[in-house]
């Protein structure tokens, strides 16, 4: 890992309130090093810093995402409820989730209008509308 991703990734965990420590940088580096947006699973997450060398347990793993979600770093998007992908972008934007790679790309938000959502229930605000746009080959 180069010292520029190690740097991008102290600063990035700094932003968050959150303290640097070996495996935090580790994951941080590889998911905003180059300075670009990347949508990961824990497991590919996981490959990923294994294939760099870095020992960290996938245990480790799913629990630095969530808490780099819960300090604003990272947005957690759910598919099928049970499949869970981490997006580095945190502005509001929609997804695709491509059915045959299990894999999700931004989709482009210009395109997109939701002309009306239903009311909050009572006692209730809406915290963020998700969207997430299956894709499939055409066969």
């Amino acid at each position: 890992m180069n010292s520029k991703a190690i740097t991008r990734g102290t600063e990035w965990l700094a932003e968050g309130g959150l303290r640097p420590t070996r495996q935090r940088v580790a994951l941080a580096a590889l998911l905003i090093g180059d300075g670009h947006h990347r949508h990961v699973t824990a497991e590919s997450l996981f490959a990923d810093v294994c294939k760099g060398g870095e020992r960290v347990s996938l245990a480790t793993v799913y629990n630095t995402l969530r808490a780099f979600c819960d300090a604003g770093l990272m947005q957690e998007v759910m598919v099928d409820g049970a499949r869970s992908y981490f997006d580095t972008n945190t502005h509001d934007h929609p997804h695709f989730f491509w059915e045959d790679e299990e894999r999700i790309s931004d989709a482009p938000a210009d395109q997109l209008e939701i002309r009306r959502i239903p009311d909050a229930p009572p006692g209730a605000e809406i915290a963020s509308v998700d969207v997430v746009i299956r894709l499939r080959s055409r066969r």
